[in-house]
């Protein structure tokens, strides 16, 4: 079963996705009214008992960022051996990750445009898998990590690059543009280690592919992003830890190609689904 947020008729709902369309699940259960707090509280089972036999509610609907209300989103940069190889500097594996945070507003949901603002031209993409926590921890062992997934989704962290060298140490600027990533199009619950073990990141740009690895390649896995991040944090049910992207953004090209308006981008990976999403200049 797949979760989603969505808007239909000017109202935010959450709901189990079908084939024929969404099944609204937000009216079953007021103690739960966003599907963040389903999430918070390990409500799948019961999401998918009340979907059980239920007719679809909506069949013309827009998908939103999945968790529009996720407390915490940490990014995870650099985290494959191509990836660290593109910036020519010399420099060895890196012993320890580098993380950023991102904020919900950074984001848009599946089919929705990103948006590329007046201040700069280098919108770049970065397809990732995000995991959400669903459990509570403070300095997780590997070994116990993916005890503490809930579910699983599909980033595109888009990027202004320019932004990103404003200042000396920090990225901070280039990846808060106001829905210039997304993340969707729906959540996946995590049931099995392959979910993610075996899952390999497809990233199109007008069905060209640029970006094609497997995250069993990360130089930090997922078991050790969960360590790592919970040794100084306490990791709580619905933060996103959002995976790392693979080699082949479009400023690592040459010559670089950033996105434009028009273009289309597609974040796919196996047993998750696609996340896509078209190109657009604010309005301004």
């Amino acid at each position: 079963m797949r979760y989603a947020t969505y808007s239909a008729g000017g109202t935010r709902h959450y709901g189990a996705v079908t084939d024929e369309g969404m099944i609204a699940l937000d009216g079953e259960f007021a103690q739960w009214p966003t599907l963040l707090d389903a999430v918070q509280t390990g409500g799948f089972d019961a999401l998918t008992k009340a979907a059980a036999g239920k007719s679809v509610t909506h069949t013309d609907f827009q998908f939103e960022m999945v968790l529009p209300n996720a407390p915490r989103i940490l990014c995870v940069g650099v985290n494959f051996p191509d990836r660290n190889a593109e910036y020519k500097d010399g420099s060895d594996q890196p012993k320890f990750m580098s993380l950023f945070p991102r904020f919900s507003s950074g984001f848009t949901g599946h089919n929705h445009p990103l948006i590329r603002p007046p201040e700069s031209e280098q919108l770049d993409y970065e397809g990732e898998v995000a995991v959400v926590i669903g459990k509570s921890g403070r300095r997780i062992a590997q070994a116990d990590a993916y005890d503490h997934i809930a579910a699983l989704t599909l980033c595109n962290e888009g990027t202004i690059r320019d932004w990103v060298r404003h200042a000396k140490f920090n990225v901070t600027q280039g990846k808060n543009w106001d829905k210039s990533g997304a993340i969707g199009p729906w959540l996946v619950p995590f049931t099995d280690a392959s979910q993610i073990d075996d899952a390999r990141i497809i990233t199109r740009v007008n069905g060209e592919v640029r970006q094609d690895d497997a995250l069993s390649r990360m130089m930090h896995p997922v078991r050790r992003e969960i360590e790592y991040i919970s040794t100084f944090m306490t990791l709580e049910p619905g933060d996103i830890i959002v995976t790392g992207t693979p080699t082949g953004s479009g400023a690592r090209l040459d010559p670089p190609q950033y996105l434009k308006p028009g273009d289309v981008v597609e974040v796919e990976v196996n047993g998750i689904g696609t996340l896509r999403n078209m190109v657009e200049d604010e309005r301004v």
